[in-house]
């Protein structure tokens, strides 16, 4: 069994002395072209890196190399949270074009939730931006292409194809909290530290995912190991942009919220006493989307959307990819009665 191998951008190398690359929680569109086969990556290449940066963020304390990809003509440009977080510290990014010209970026905002974040460089001239796809039209065996820095070797190019789709992924956040890859592409295309935040493209050069985690096989200290194993991560363009775009407007990312306080149950404790694996509503806040709704505590929902809900990653999977005002379908189990309930999801203060 792999490792999830973490986030991956943080090839943190010694700029400017020693620091260490973060880990993960777990041992972890217009997308055409066939469904076999591969792409023509010299074509794709020529298209694509030109709107691929090289990341470098320095500080007093180290720094570290990341990939990102130019979204908007006027110098936007879209990575990883965790390739750019100790910028929100007062950390230096510095920005490398595909023909070796460096410039200075500011950080526009961040999700640490979603492992997102959008910096802009200002160069006075408009720059070659990548297309967007539609990664809800990816199919299981597509070709694909990553585009990106691994171990700070800009420009790299990979092929494979997308292995799985929908994998929600849980990976560290450097806010002390948990974040998640929801519904992540699974990809073959070798990717390693330093491709973090590049292009995941389709055979049209459209790109269709965030390059962002690899799970890795433990070495014989039982600790993650580095490096390419076939299995890589990418955040969904759809949901990426949706971030990204909040995140250019406005500068912060708006989230919806049930208002209740769940804890997961697992298998052997819900045969122990007799119920069924589910979420445990241990509390809901008073006048909250949840409580309107019906949710009490005690209850155990099972399922969300349609989706079994068996552990917390399907809420923050929920938070990440619905809006304020959205409404989710909730299938609950309140001592021996099932029950449904729609709830209106509100906006997090």
């Amino acid at each position: 069994m792999g490792l999830l191998g973490g986030f991956l951008g943080g090839y943190l190398g010694q700029l400017a002395g020693a620091s260490s690359a973060p880990t993960s929680s777990g041992t972890p569109g217009g997308s055409a072209g066939t469904v076999t086969g591969f792409c023509d990556a010299a074509t794709v290449a020529a298209r694509v890196l030109p709107a691929i940066v090289t990341i470098n963020v320095v500080s007093s304390a180290g720094g570290g190399v990341g990939t990102g990809s130019i979204i908007r003509d006027d110098g936007y440009i879209l990575t990883n949270n965790h390739v750019i977080s100790d910028a929100a510290n007062g950390a230096t990014i510095i920005v490398t074009f595909s023909n070796g010209q460096q410039v200075p970026a500011t950080l526009i905002g961040r999700s640490p939730q979603a492992d997102i974040a959008v910096v802009k460089v200002d160069i006075g001239s408009k720059l070659p931006a990548v297309a967007i796809g539609d990664s809800d039209m990816l199919a299981v065996g597509q070709p694909v292409v990553a585009l990106g820095a691994p171990l700070g070797l800009s420009s790299t190019v990979t092929a494979g194809i997308v292995s799985a789709l929908g994998r929600d992924v849980p990976v560290a956040s450097d806010d002390g909290g948990a974040a998640l890859l929801a519904g992540a592409i699974q990809t073959d295309a070798a990717i390693n530290p330093g491709n973090s935040g590049g292009a995941l493209v389709d055979c049209n050069g459209a790109q269709i995912g965030v390059n962002s985690a690899i799970a890795t096989v433990p070495n014989s200290a039982g600790q993650a190991g580095g490096g390419s194993v076939g299995i890589g991560f990418a955040v969904p363009v759809n949901l990426a942009m949706s971030l990204a775009n909040q995140l250019i407007d406005t500068g912060k990312v708006s989230y919806p919220y049930f208002g209740m306080q769940v804890v997961a149950i697992p298998q052997d404790v819900a045969e122990k006493f007799n119920t069924e694996p589910g979420l445990f509503v241990e509390g809901v806040t008073p006048g909250g989307p949840a409580e309107k709704a019906g949710i009490q505590a005690g209850d155990i929902i099972t399922a969300l959307d349609g989706q079994s809900a068996t552990d917390v990653a399907a809420l923050t999977r929920i938070k990440l990819t619905k809006k304020p005002g959205d409404t989710v379908e909730v299938s609950y189990l309140r001592g021996t009665e099932k029950g449904t309930a729609t709830v209106t999801l509100g906006e997090a203060p």
